[in-house]
């Protein structure tokens, strides 16, 4: 399919200016002047009075995950599906192995469960325990395009790695060429937290804030960059939400290592009051880490203006309310997550670019061109150029909606935005040349994710 797209104005992470631009068999082949390029195309779109962004780039998201709760709300198909209507065209998921479980072949397991995934694709991968196998498996890995590895520095009783493991892990990915995130927070202390609660009868939501605090977060921040350092490895830091984490991110950054930050739009929209009420006002919001004060979620905004955060992702995991009440009596129990996948972009354009916090300029680099560096996707992904994939985003910068679980797109009965105002929203959507959206209609219906194969 040939489409035109004419008069609109080009946002990529380092200019603006008017052009048009031609798509033809999946790929941007012309980016020209207004005017300057025939219009031979089968299709012709008029933006005029539109933006244009590289399409969104999501590098933390969840589907069809397994909980004691069930399978998280969304799967590759539904969640694909939201997040194209956001104007998210690629998402980076996770493989969680089996205990004793070949990376390789977990990788290959996550792959069939995504095939129907309609947005392009990968995968970081979890190393959840240390086996002397393991760094043949993570150079296996890297050689088939699945470079990146997450580790868990919290739930040591199911996925989560005691402190030499965790540097074996930093070696072996460093050596292999690959690049290692990671969830901080010190899991036996917030288990020790846990535990003290609920024997105190303490069982609600607004104890799960109380077992996982700052600190926790940012002294595990601190240890895993020191591992990082030690092995000469790339690291790249998950849902950071808290103020005192970002001052150890910045002085690694200051003295050159290559460390970089991601966080989430809940933490930077939601705070800690949401955790007061009762269980069915709460127990949405329960997720880790946690919502934090309004302070940080100041200090937060500071860090995406002055660069010390590259990347904003979702960690999208919904869930039901009904899936949310297992833990009614005992907060560890409520499935842990919340979705966004699909409001990612609007709510970074109204709150941030709109409230003259970020430019437009940051904005595409947050949710596209700066994910798509670190992970091995640029210029074929956040770029808007001749070469690169024809995925795109022409933006409505007027219209106005309020977030609804009545009306998201997400397989979630609640919404941790309910009743957020948004101005600007994806008026097209365009994934691998084929317009997936158009005015809030659903136009995907040929549409095929890939796997994307990535090299650091």
């Amino acid at each position: 399919m040939c489409i035109l797209i004419k008069n609109g104005t080009l946002i990529t992470s380092r200019r603006t200016f008017a052009a048009d631009i031609l798509l033809e068999n999946g790929k941007i082949v012309a980016v020209e002047n207004p005017g300057n390029i025939p219009q031979q195309a089968a299709k012709a779109l008029d933006a005029s009075g539109m933006l244009i962004f590289p399409g969104g780039i999501d590098p933390h998201v969840h589907m069809h995950l397994p909980t004691p709760a069930g399978y998280s709300g969304d799967d590759f198909l539904s969640g694909s599906r939201a997040a194209l209507f956001g104007g998210t065209t690629t998402l980076i998921d996770f493989v969680t192995p089996r205990k004793g479980q070949n990376l390789r072949e977990a990788l290959q397991q996550r792959k069939a469960e995504a095939s129907n995934c309609l947005t392009d694709f990968s995968f970081h991968i979890s190393p959840v325990e240390w086996r002397a196998s393991m760094p043949s498996e993570i150079k296996v890995c890297v050689e088939e395009g699945a470079p990146s590895f997450k580790v868990y520095m919290a739930y040591k009783e199911s996925i989560g790695l005691e402190d030499e493991d965790l540097k074996k892990v930093f070696h072996a990915v460093a050596e292999a060429g690959g690049i290692v995130t990671a969830h901080c927070e010190a899991g036996d202390e917030i288990e020790q937290l846990c535990n003290d609660f609920i024997k105190n009868g303490q069982t609600t939501p607004e104890y799960h804030p109380l077992s996982r605090p700052d600190r926790l977060e940012a002294e595990a921040v601190e240890k895993a960059i020191g591992f990082a350092a030690e092995a000469g490895c790339p690291f790249y830091i998950v849902h950071v939400s808290a103020e005192v984490s970002l001052r150890h991110i910045r002085k690694a950054q200051q003295r050159g290592q290559k460390v970089y930050a991601e966080s989430c739009p809940h933490y930077l929209l939601l705070d800690d009051s949401r955790y007061q009420g009762t269980f069915e006002q709460t127990a949405p919001f329960v997720l880790s880490p946690p919502l934090r004060k309004k302070a940080d979620n100041r200090a937060l905004w500071k860090a995406l203006i002055d660069g010390t955060i590259q990347s904003m992702g979702t960690d999208h995991c919904p869930f039901s309310f009904e899936q949310k009440k297992a833990g009614l009596h005992d907060f560890r129990k409520i499935a842990n997550g919340a979705g966004s996948v699909e409001h990612r972009l609007t709510l970074l354009y109204t709150y941030g670019v709109l409230q003259n916090k970020i430019s437009l300029n940051r904005f595409v680099e947050l949710t596209s061109t700066l994910p798509a560096k670190i992970f091995g996707l640029y210029p074929q992904k956040g770029e808007l150029a001749p070469g690169s994939d024809a995925d795109l985003v022409i933006w409505n910068p007027q219209k106005e909606q309020v977030i609804s679980a009545q009306t998201h797109h997400m397989h979630c009965d609640t919404d941790i935005y309910e009743g957020f105002l948004t101005k600007g929203a994806a008026e097209y959507v365009i994934a691998g040349g084929k317009i997936a959206v158009e005015r809030n209609r659903w136009k995907g219906s040929n549409l095929k994710g890939r796997f994307l194969r990535r090299k650091i």
